[in-house]
């Protein structure tokens, strides 16, 4: 059986019977191109970027990242660098991270002894076509827990391939459950001397 790089899991909870790949990081950048609607009879013109986070940038083609996953309104100002003349709102352009899925969780440490515990926070995770998103954990050492942040000990040195799931209740175009998973490597517990 193959899986593409998203996994599904088969039934709410499972977490057990799918390939589930590691956590790709999803950044909250765009690249912004306005360089083909230079004029050259018009003179020289300054661009400049309202980037919906307060930020502003300047030039023909911008790059900007984000640090909240939400919805952002860009501006484009053009200024008549000969007249001084501003067009406002020459271009409007929506940027949402909102609506795409998001598998992402982060384990604080990674590295640990047994019998130490581990912080497990599923940040920006998201299944945004779906209601009641519920988030599972699978320990991989017999225990499961859910929620989006929860604590876990390991009793056992080895280590684990820690797996994720989101699950999502309706409407009808809430896709599956889909899982990530995370090694955690456990050391044997120190001896006191």
């Amino acid at each position: 059986m193959v899986f593409s790089q998203t996994a599904w899991a088969q039934r709410d909870g499972d977490t057990t019977s799918v390939a589930c790949p590691p956590p790709r990081v999803v950044e909250l950048c765009v690249d912004l191109d306005a360089s083909a609607s230079v004029d050259p009879a018009a003179g020289p013109l300054t661009y400049r970027w309202q980037m919906g986070d307060g930020t502003t940038l300047t030039g023909p083609i911008v790059s900007h990242c984000y640090t909240a996953r939400r919805a952002y309104t860009v501006q484009l100002d053009v200024v008549d660098n000969k007249t001084g003349e501003v067009r406002k709102a020459e271009k409007i352009i929506p940027v949402d991270f909102t609506k795409e899925i998001v598998l992402n969780f982060t384990a604080t440490p990674d590295t640990i002894r047994a019998g130490q515990s581990v912080a497990f926070d599923a940040v920006d995770s998201q299944l945004p076509l779906c209601e009641n998103v519920v988030i599972l954990w699978d320990f991989r050492d017999g225990v499961v827990s859910n929620g989006r942040r929860v604590q876990h000990t390991f009793r056992r040195p080895g280590q684990y391939a820690v797996r994720m799931a989101l699950r999502g209740n309706g409407p009808d175009s809430c896709p599956d459950s889909h899982c990530v998973s995370r090694v955690i490597t456990v050391l044997p517990a120190t001896t006191p001397k």
